[in-house]
């Protein structure tokens, strides 16, 4: 899955809306909704702060799986 699906996915099985998210991110929903669509990618800061609010790995939140 890629990480806009991915995205879109994990803020919904927290029942947040984008604009919650966006407000926990200090960004414009506007913003945030270009992540889902994949329009834009967030820098780094961003994705630590988006894995710490879904308390996950970057690794999970970016689909990368690692080899066995």
């Amino acid at each position: 899955m890629d990480f806009s699906k991915k995205l879109k996915q994990l803020r919904l099985t927290l029942g947040c809306t984008q604009a919650q998210m966006a407000e926990l991110l200090g960004i414009t929903t506007r913003g945030y909704r270009n992540y889902e669509l994949g329009a834009r990618e967030p820098e780094l800061s961003v994705l630590i702060k988006l894995a710490d609010h879904f308390k996950i790995s970057l690794d999970e939140l970016v689909g990368r799986h690692l080899p066995e």
